[in-house]
């Protein structure tokens, strides 16, 4: 399976396999070969970026913080949180490399009360001020319990578009697709300080899969 987005890059990246493939044929020396191996990577890697394999999330995702992206832990830090939470936060972030997949999931079970898209920089997804300064969409999702759950999509120095299909209102299950960044990026996760975090820097995640943390099951008087 291949993700939605990537249809018309996997299309055009066929073409020009196809063109430099065509003109091997028509070249000698060590041009032939070339070509023909600069073709299989360009197609080879088209395709094999926008892959979209099928992840089975755990049978009770009641509490769960799943991972948003496959990736690599980077960070994993207390924060303060103005956006959404508007508290202190625990904030875990995910790196994806370009040959990780790079479609996103939904983390947690909950309603979309926020959403928001913002052009910016493009800093290599680990600097620390990429969340802050890079392009990036920012998505608030409130819990049944009425714990709040901000997750960002961000654009790294190579990623330069994000896509996202959920809105305001959308009600989500934690495993779900709900966008892709392409070409390398990095994903943040921002959860109450009562929510308990079971991953740790350096963990190697799966989208949709891993178990990221657990949400405090106790319900708030958060608006």
């Amino acid at each position: 399976m291949f993700a939605r987005e990537g249809y018309m890059l996997m299309l055009g990246a066929t073409v020009i396999g196809v063109i430099l493939s065509a003109a091997a044929f028509y070249l000698k020396g060590i041009w032939p070969p070339i070509l023909w191996i600069l073709a299989a990577f360009v197609v080879g890697f088209t395709f094999y970026f926008f892959r979209d394999p099928d992840r089975t999330p755990p049978a009770d995702t009641t509490n769960l913080i799943l991972a948003p992206a496959d990736g690599k832990v980077v960070l994993v830090e207390e924060v303060d949180e103005p956006i959404y939470l508007k508290s202190r936060a625990r904030k875990v972030s995910i790196f994806l490399s370009p040959l990780n997949v790079h479609v996103t999931r939904i983390p947690a079970n909950g309603l979309i009360e926020f959403e928001n898209y913002i052009s910016g920089d493009y800093l290599v997804a680990w600097h620390p001020k990429a969340s802050e300064l890079n392009e990036r969409s920012e998505i608030g999702l409130k819990h049944v319990t009425g714990s709040k759950v901000l997750f960002k999509q961000i654009a790294g120095a190579v990623a330069r578009r994000i896509v996202y299909h959920i809105t305001t209102g959308d009600t989500v299950v934690a495993g779900d697709r709900f966008g892709i960044v392409k070409f390398g990026s990095r994903m943040d996760v921002l959860v109450p300080l009562s929510a308990e975090i079971v991953v740790k820097v350096g963990d190697r995640v799966r989208g949709g899969e891993t178990i990221l943390g657990h949400l405090n099951t106790e319900k708030t008087d958060e608006p």
